[in-house]
């Protein structure tokens, strides 16, 4: 029986160009530590880029958190400690007052339609709803894409951030931590997202997907715009349930 629904983030909740965004977020970051630890913007840049790739690969073998790994190849680049208090504290205030004003211009952010009934679908089936997007960021970037997306924190139980998974989409260990917090299995989970690679686990788990991208994955449960599933979302939630009995 489903007891949880998991939505993506990006391009499921909220349209917007996500590379002009991660683009913007680097340059912006890159510009104050690069003055606070008085060297150039280039090389922090380059730092958040390997940073990124290191809690990205899928055949990691460490039991990091994302951040601890982003923070250990950072400083290993760059020599910046961005867990020293100071400079936390510069980051969080930059991603509090100012990235939330980044979602205009060529970012384009703004909500997909039909995704706010589509959480309150779920809400109203009364079933735990939570936001599983790629756990690259901190929970102040996540809330920043949020009010982009017209949802907060409160319409979900739990959101995966760079502080508190292990791993990234798609591997299933990110799913089954994920699972774990909310205290489901994974079978007991439906997943809808856009991302016909990364919102499917692998290796397979158990966890079933509705996609509401462009393509049509055959391993998808259910395919279409978010704006059918809020409407269908029920009728979907009975079909799976019934299969599972």
């Amino acid at each position: 029986m489903i007891k949880a629904v998991l939505f993506d983030m990006d391009d499921t909740l909220l349209r917007l160009n996500l590379t002009a965004f991660v683009a913007r977020y680097v340059a912006g970051a890159s510009s104050l530590l690069a003055q606070a630890a008085r060297t150039t913007p280039l090389s922090i840049g380059g730092a958040y880029v390997r940073g990124f790739l290191a809690i990205d690969a899928q055949d990691r073998e460490d039991s990091l958190t994302n951040e601890q790994l982003f923070n250990q190849t950072f400083l290993a680049e760059t020599g910046v400690p961005l867990d020293d208090p100071v400079i936390a504290d510069l980051m969080s205030y930059y991603e509090r007052t100012i990235v939330p004003g980044y979602g205009c211009g060529i970012v384009a952010a703004r909500p997909v339609e039909g995704a706010r009934e589509a959480i309150e679908a779920v809400h109203d089936a009364d079933l735990i709803c939570a936001l599983a997007t790629n756990p690259t960021f901190s929970l102040d970037c996540d809330r920043a894409r949020m009010g982009w997306a017209g949802v907060s924190e409160d319409d979900f139980s739990l959101v995966s951030t760079i502080s508190n998974s292990t791993r990234s989409k798609p591997s299933a260990r990110y799913y089954q931590e994920f699972a774990n917090t909310l205290g489901v299995r994974l079978e007991e989970c439906l997943m809808v997202g856009n991302d016909s690679s990364r919102d499917f686990a692998r290796p397979e788990c158990g966890l079933r997907t509705a996609y509401v991208g462009h393509a049509h994955p055959k391993k998808a449960v259910w395919h279409g715009p978010m704006e059918r599933l809020s409407r269908e979302l029920p009728e979907l939630l009975a079909r799976l349930n019934e299969e599972s009995a």
